[in-house]
Order: C-alpha cells, then structure tokens, then sequence
C-alpha cells in the first residue's frame, strides 16, 4: 500500500463548530423528512388495507421527476444571482415549503376508496418533493463549497452526518407513536405526527439560510469559455441559452468519471439501506413476534435507536480513520463491516431470543455512517477537479444528480419492498399465521439484498482516482487561476497535477 502525503489544514481553510452544526440542521431535516415519508407510509397499507404494491408505487412515482427538477434547481441554484448569494433565499424558502406540504399530505380523509387515496396521496407527493428539492438541492451544493481544504471537507461532511442521524433516532419510534392510546387510530396519530414534524422542519430548516455565509455568491467569470461576440438580446434568444446551458452542463455532469462511481456506490449502500428499513419490520413483527404489532413496532424502534447512537461513533471513527489511510480505503473497511452486520440477522432475528436483534444494529450502522460522511467530502473533491477543466462551478449540479440518485435509490427501494413482500406471500389478513414460505423468503431478502448491494459499491468505487495529494495539487492550480493568495506557503503545483487535468475524464490516475 503506497505511502500517503499529508497536508495541514490551515487556521483561515477552518469552519467553526457552531457553523458546521447550523450547515447540520439541513441534514437532520433532510433525513427526517426521508425517514417520516419512509416509515409512515406503512399507515396506508396497516391503516387504511392499501395493497402493499400500490403503497411502494407512491414511493417511486413522485421520485421520477426528480430526475429533471434535482438537475433544473441545481443549475438554477448555480446561476442564481441575488444579494444574498446562490443557495441561500431558496433553502429559506424550500424548508417553509417542504413542511407545510408534508403536514397537509397525511391529512388523509376518512371513508374514501383505495383509488382516492393513492390519488390523494401521489399528486400530494408530487408537490412535497417539489419543495423538498428547492430545500435540499442548494442546501448539498452550499456544503460542497464552504471550505476549500480536503480534510476540513470530512469534518464539516462528518458534522452533518452526525446532526442527520439525530432523525434516525427519533424516526424508529414513528410507528409506535402513530398508535398511541390518545390517538383514534394509526391514521389519526400519522395526521399529529405530521404536523408535528412539519413545524420542526421549518424552525431549524431555515437557520443555514440565516446563519451561513457562501464562499462563490456568484457564478463564476466564464471569460475563457466565451466566444468572441456572443449577446443575448431577446428573451427568447436568452430562454434558449440556458435550456441549451442546462442540457449542456447536465451531459457534461454525466461524463465525471469519478463522479458516477460514488453515485453508483451511494445507490447501493443506500438502497440496500432503505429496503432493509422499510422490509424489516414486517419480518420483526411477523417472524420475531408472531404478528404482534405493538411488540414488534417496540423492538423495532430499539433496534433503530442502537443502530442510529451506533452510528454517531462510527462518524467519528470514520472521521478520523480517514485523514490517516485516505478517504477510499477508510470507504471499504466500514462497508465491509456493516455487511458483516447485514448477514448476523439471519442468526439474531430469533423469535426465541428476540432481544438478539439488537445485536446487528452497531454493525450495520457502518454502511451510512462511512457513506455520507465521505461521499460529501469526496465530491467536494470532484467539484475542484471539474472546475480545473470547464472553468465552472457546478455545486448544485452535482449536488442535484447525486441526492436523486440517493431519493431513486429510497424510492426504488420502497417500490422493491412492497414488490418483494407480495412475491414473498405474505397476507395481512393472516395476521401471525404467515405461511412458513413466507417467512422464509422475507428473512432471505432482508438479508440477502444489502449484501449483495454493499459488495457491488465497494467494486464501484475501487478505482476512484482522486487522492489527497491530487486534491491538493488541484487546488494550488485553481487558486494560481483565480489569482487567490497561497496560504500558509503551500508548495507550487506539480506532481499529480498533470494527471489530475485528465482524470476527470477517465475516471483514474
């Protein structure tokens, strides 16, 4: 294993913790809302008798126009000028959007047909996600450039990571509040809860708006890029430039070798995650408990908590393991672990002992302990490496494709689970006299699948190019163009840098 170069993070390169905890609150925000949609859905299908199948398509359906409105609000994020920079006036606004639509969208009415509230339901998601991408999608791109330094990236990444899964503790326990003796039913108790939720996620939404300041508040000068001449003198001529702009920019984003390998990585992790997350708890309850809800809700929120307070651990471990073997490798150990805590379940999801179920959570809390800790830093990273070559700063594009790769992977994952549990023959209506078939092939795909997804991600991003040195090389070239001061004497560009210029095109060094 090749020697690695480090290099001291300067006093001025230094984000402070009160900051790096507000730049936090968007990812607790951003989690609860993933992790509330995610795990209160289950209402239609235990509360309201929707066939499991219809309740994953509205997890899915809603996330397929992200994949136009993620990229559209990131170069709209990226072009943006205003007094108060390009991320800003949206994160303020996207939160106040996100949470007021939530709120509404589980005021489900009472008495109506299957088809009326997948109706209800899908047009009302379409209009939260919409809202949810003008909160998030400026709110990931202003983190990818708050701080210049490689490892100060990590911090700020790990930070956030640590603030985002305060949701994952709070969000196990949503099931078993939604059937709260003051509540009428689950569906009553999903209505509080949303409301409660929605006006969490607009108190502390709102504060990196206020609180942070951007490093690029405008776009970048393009001067090198220009042709000689080039004038928008119509609306209509202006309108087509930046269609034409987007789709250009959006392609370009596309071709970022090591950018597509931590977006392949991210949908596995991920995926396998979120299945697991919304396949669980029925094996739990229906295999563990014999088809007792209220037992099975309690163990599964227990198992949530040691999972998320697990991973609170892990981002620090993994914070530090990676400033001393590298951002990549640190990458491999901790997926590796959380798939050795993926296979335990298969022996500690005893009904005899059901206590053993806690015991694969720290494991597993590795798989989105390490991913969003080092993903974030790592296309920080990308984005350097992308201006190198198109002189832009693309942030919000990035950003954009990457988090509706992770909102496709939940929704394909949603989708799956309601798929996989009719494929299994699992019946609601039996209750806990689940066929012996059934049971088996729940416990297999809720095994099997993250497995199978975590080992691909470590073969995504095995060649993933960018190094420290590179990076900081990368960096010493993009401050000699802009004409910015060299801090604390860094060395002269050299090295890696020659490479560096062609590796965004390839892929590797």
């Amino acid at each position: 294993m090749a020697a690695m170069k480090h290099y001291k993070t300067a006093p001025e390169d230094r984000i402070s913790l009160p900051h790096k905890v507000i730049y936090g609150f968007g990812a607790f925000v951003n989690n609860l809302l993933a992790a509330a949609i995610g795990g209160m859905v289950i209402v239609l299908n235990l509360g309201l008798g929707m066939n499991p199948a219809l309740v994953g398509l509205l997890g899915a359906l809603p996330r397929l126009t992200d994949a136009i409105t993620d990229p559209l609000m990131g170069y709209i994020s990226d072009h943006t000028r205003s007094r108060w920079g390009r991320r800003r006036p949206y994160i303020f606004i996207g939160a106040i959007i996100a949470g007021v639509v939530f709120a509404l969208l589980w005021q489900l009415p009472r008495g109506q047909s299957e088809n009326y509230y997948f109706w209800f339901f899908l047009i009302g998601s379409f209009i939260f996600y919409l809202g949810y991408t003008v909160f998030a999608t400026p709110w990931v791109a202003l983190g990818y450039e708050l701080t210049p330094d490689y490892h100060e990236r990590t911090r700020l990444m790990g930070v956030q990571n640590f603030m985002g899964q305060l949701a994952y503790v709070v969000s196990p326990w949503f099931l078993l509040m939604m059937q709260a003796d003051y509540f009428d039913d689950m569906v009553d108790g999903a209505s509080y809860l949303a409301i409660g939720i929605a006006v969490l996620v607009i108190a502390i939404g709102i504060l990196p708006a206020i609180f942070l300041r951007e490093r690029f508040k405008h776009p970048p000068p393009r001067e090198e890029l220009a042709t000689e001449g080039e004038q928008v003198d119509s609306a209509v001529q202006a309108i087509k430039k930046n269609i034409i702009d987007f789709f250009n920019g959006f392609i370009a984003t596309l071709k970022v070798g090591p950018f597509l390998k931590l977006c392949a990585a991210t949908f596995l992790v991920f995926n396998g995650f979120m299945l697991v997350s919304s396949f669980q708890f029925y094996v739990i309850i229906y295999y563990v408990f014999g088809g007792d809800q209220e037992l099975g809700a309690e163990y599964a929120g227990w198992s949530g908590t040691v999972g998320a307070v697990s991973t609170f651990c892990v981002i620090f471990l993994v914070t530090w393991l990676s400033t001393k073997i590298g951002k990549r490798r640190t990458f491999f150990i901790a997926i590796g672990i959380s798939m050795f805590g993926y296979a335990l379940k298969w022996f500690c999801y005893n009904p005899e002992i059901p206590w053993l179920l806690l015991v694969p959570a720290p494991f597993m809390a590795f798989g989105l302990g390490a991913l969003f800790t080092l993903m974030g830093s790592m296309i920080a990273d990308v984005c350097d490496l992308d201006e190198l070559e198109t002189y832009q700063r693309r942030e919000g594009m990035f950003g954009s494709i990457y988090w509706w790769v992770v909102k496709l992977g939940m929704a394909l994952a949603l989708a799956g689970g309601g798929f996989l549990l009719n494929a299994t023959g699992f019946d609601v209506e039996l209750n806990g006299n689940q066929t012996e078939r059934a049971i088996f092939l729940m416990r297999l795909f809720d095994v099997a699948v993250p497995l199978v997804s975590s080992a691909l991600a470590i073969w995504a991003v095995y060649a993933f190019p960018i190094t420290e040195e590179m990076a900081h090389e990368i960096r010493l070239k993009l401050e000699e163009r802009r004409g910015e001061p060299a801090v604390n004497g860094r060395a002269p560009p050299g090295g890696e840098l020659d490479n560096a210029e062609t590796a965004i095109d390839s892929g590797t060094a």
